[in-house]
């Protein structure tokens, strides 16, 4: 009987061996399970952040190349516009050459600018060399002037201070001892075209620009 009751016992710890051993190791492989879950969640979060850090980086990259291509596409269209204006104004120069035309054209800067002063007493200055072309046409100018405001004005061409002489040619307008001031240069009148046709001469050379909103 007492070999019986060791047998006994000997077998029941046996069997309690053996289900400490398997619960240990079902432990073990649950939380290896579980270690190995989490490490894999820690690696697959860092490759996402890093994966996504690239991606913004290279957004960014591409944003940046854009940008430069951009500006430098506007660089090349402002030179050009620019050159365009150069010329324009290398061809006002050769425009006195033709006395004719460049003495009816003082004409008409004149009468704009006596119009635009609307004044009883105006002063005229211009280039040295166009004193005699201005005087000639001034009668013609008043005259016009007159017809067209129902004013009478008094004209002075200003003989001692004279306009630069590096200039394309055309008159300046003063009254009210120079408070009132008109400018009708060939450069003056040629920057005022080109800032209110500026958008057109932008469409006729690059044609339209779809992100345009507003077009006055």
């Amino acid at each position: 009987q007492i070999q019986q009751m060791i047998q006994f016992i000997d077998h029941e710890a046996d069997e309690k061996e053996v289900e400490i051993l398997a619960k240990a190791d079902e432990e073990f492989n649950i939380e290896k399970g579980r270690l190995v879950e989490q490490e894999k969640q820690k690696i697959r979060a860092f490759y996402e952040k890093k994966e996504k850090n690239a991606e913004l980086q290279k957004k960014i990259q591409l944003s940046n190349l854009q940008n430069q291509a951009r500006l430098k596409l506007l660089k090349q269209r402002e030179d050009h516009l620019d050159e365009v204006v150069i010329k324009t104004t290398e061809k006002l120069r050769t425009m006195a050459n033709d006395v004719g035309k460049y003495q009816a054209m003082l004409q008409g800067l004149i009468t704009q600018g006596l119009c635009q002063l609307l004044e009883p007493n105006v002063i005229i200055r211009c280039r040295q060399n166009d004193i005699q072309l201005v005087k000639e046409v001034l009668d013609k100018a008043t005259k016009q002037y007159t017809e067209l405001s129902k004013l009478n004005v008094n004209i002075k061409v200003d003989e001692k201070n004279f306009l630069a002489s590096d200039i394309a040619g055309g008159v300046q307008l003063s009254a009210r001892d120079g408070k009132l001031l008109v400018s009708n240069t060939l450069e003056a009148r040629l920057d005022q075209i080109v800032k209110q046709k500026i958008p057109e001469i932008r469409t006729m050379l690059y044609g339209n620009n779809p992100n345009r909103r507003f077009f006055d």
